[in-house]
């Protein structure tokens, strides 16, 4: 059964304006107070009317739109008069007034747009006036420095990259000067991403977590904060088993880099780190038997990995690396690859990994592979001895010893893994 286009729209449009009018409404007895409800414009009969009139009006004169906006001008000059006596009563608030513009809106926008977006707008509604407590524990909590980082990224992405070109203009490297700077904004956006969801989606949820989502952004820092924490403890197996995770995030974090930056080398890379990955984790798991560990909760470290000097220098370091790289292999080929690789995963080894990644070298697929693997597994030998240096041999020798496990198979993984293929 076909129905009419029309009565649809309409019957939609009755429909949101209504269950917004019952959401006002819900608004009002939760958040405001009920002796002030002369002052406010309407109730759900209103709302739904007020939907219904957006409807008529555009419907009759779609074309000059002279009826709509009539309409519009007659809403807002009654809620003037009533936003004046708000005013003498010391009342300041428009946000009914704007949620009744946009029912109004409701009756065009169903017959010009799309279903999804009234659909968008609706749910929008209902979920920010549902926000309003949420709303003010964020905005206690948060640190005003968010904001300013979160311009940082706005900056980095969205004005610095499409100024740069795209194309091959600096002498010996391979890569453009926005692809290079996509790398940076790309890494950039994991780590700020990993950073966020710990400190304000899981604050204070014990160390596991801590593990998990630092390792997202920089394994090696949580590493050491852990390894801190654990020397204030005396040792727990609860930071034991959060270390290790921190260390087996690390390679899913390689893959995803590498399935970004370049698709066959991620799917090569898929197998022997997830493998890796699951073992660290079955580790973990192993330590966080003890109930009453799992209640302990760290103090979460509010350093943002996300600063404009960071993105310049790991900008200088990739193209650094890139050119290392260059040299290392068209003079030594894959015996200096794979030194270069162990040096460098006593270092930072996103900028060498993203190097490897985008820059056109004389070595094989497998040999990047390889690289990389040797550099993931020297890594975690330098995390196996920041742990015992800032945790001591009694409180943190267990993780210290998984990892550098883990970074002896890693490496013998990235020495024979051509062999074994």
């Amino acid at each position: 059964m076909n129905i009419n286009p029309d009565l649809l729209h309409f019957l939609i449009t009755t429909v949101f304006s209504f269950l917004i009018g019952l959401e006002v409404k819900s608004y009002r007895s939760q958040f405001l107070n009920t002796k002030d409800e002369n002052y406010f414009f309407g109730d759900v009969r209103t709302y739904s009317f007020i939907g219904i009139l957006g409807f008529v009006l555009f419907k009759l004169d779609s074309s000059a739109l002279l009826l709509y906006l009539a309409g519009f001008l007659a809403i807002t000059l009654l809620y003037a008069l009533l936003y004046y006596k708000n005013l003498q009563e010391k009342k300041r608030s428009i946000l009914l007034y704007i949620v009744m513009l946009l029912v109004y809106s409701f009756g065009a926008l169903i017959q010009i747009q799309p279903l999804w977006l009234s659909a968008l707008l609706y749910v929008s509604i209902v979920f920010i006036l549902n926000a309003d407590r949420g709303i003010e524990k964020f905005v206690k909590d948060i640190n005003i420095n968010e904001f300013e980082t979160l311009g940082k990224m706005v900056l980095l992405s969205a004005v610095i990259l499409p100024l740069l070109p795209d194309t091959k203009s600096i002498p010996y490297i391979p890569l453009s000067p926005f692809k290079i700077w996509l790398a940076v904004v790309v890494i950039s956006g994991i780590s700020y991403g990993g950073y966020i969801v710990q400190k304000y989606f899981f604050p204070s949820k014990g160390y596991f977590l801590t593990g998990i989502f630092g390792g997202s952004y920089s394994s090696t820092a949580t590493t050491v904060v852990l390894a801190r924490k654990s020397k204030q403890t005396g040792g727990l197996n609860v930071i034991e088993a959060a270390i290790i995770s921190a260390t087996s995030v690390m390679y899913l974090r390689l893959i995803i880099v590498a399935l970004l930056f370049n698709y066959e080398i991620g799917k090569s890379l898929l197998l022997p780190f997830g493998a890796l990955a699951l073992f660290g984790f079955m580790v973990s798991a192993f330590y966080l038997r003890d109930p009453k560990e799992k209640r302990e909760h760290p103090d979460i470290v509010d350093t943002n990995p996300l600063e404009l000097k960071t993105a310049f220098i790991f900008a200088f370091l990739f193209v650094a690396m890139m050119v290392i790289t260059q040299f290392v292999t068209q003079h030594y080929g894959k015996a200096g690859l794979e030194i270069l690789s162990f040096v460098v995963g006593f270092t930072d080894i996103d900028p060498f990994v993203l190097s490897i990644l985008t820059g056109k070298f004389s070595v094989t697929s497998m040999q990047i592979v390889a690289a990389i693997m040797i550099a993931a597994g020297s890594n975690n030998l330098l995390k196996a001895i920041y742990a015992i240096w800032f945790g001591g041999i009694k409180n943190a020798y267990k993780s210290a010893l998984w990892i550098a496990f883990l970074g002896i198979v890693t490496i013998t993984l990235g020495l024979t893994y051509e062999n074994i293929l």
